[in-house]
């Protein structure tokens, strides 16, 4: 014959499955975003390739730059969030393909966070090296300055 459980045995496996919940739930949730690129595929990248082999080693880029030459970029990122709060970035990883004049390979570099500030590439956002001036800082900006006339 099986004995009931006595309740006292219940409200502790009760407690113990709570507990084993609340810790798991708070427990850190790791997410990669983006081109999760290895050593391996990156090394691949030599000088003097066209942006056509690049595009079919790496993938499409994330982005691009035509400003001084040509720029393909490959992001990831790497977030830690803990149950209901904001994740945070733990790592950003930039891989940047530059192409000469005649559209070839001439150098790969990689760039983290420590290289620089953070950027919200969702947004499109980045810190500004000015100040933020609303409208009545801008409207008294000058008052109380001298002013000449010529």
């Amino acid at each position: 014959m099986k004995r009931a459980m006595p309740f006292q045995n219940i409200l502790h496996l009760l407690m113990i499955m709570t507990v084993g919940l609340l810790v798991s739930a708070c427990a850190g949730k790791v997410t990669q975003h983006g081109h999760l690129l290895t050593t391996e595929e990156i090394k691949q990248i030599q000088p003097g390739m066209s942006k056509d082999q690049v595009r079919l080693s790496l993938g499409s880029p994330d982005t691009t730059s035509t400003l001084a030459e040509e720029t393909f970029y490959y992001i990831s990122s790497t977030r830690k969030g803990v149950a209901f709060l904001k994740p945070k970035v733990v790592g950003r990883r930039v891989v940047a393909v530059y192409f000469n004049k005649t559209q070839s390979v001439k150098r790969v570099a990689y760039y983290g966070l420590k290289d620089g500030k953070v950027f919200d590439f969702i947004s499109r956002k980045t810190p500004s090296h000015g100040s933020d001036t609303n409208v009545l800082k801008q409207l008294l900006g000058n008052f109380g300055k001298k002013q000449s006339i010529f």
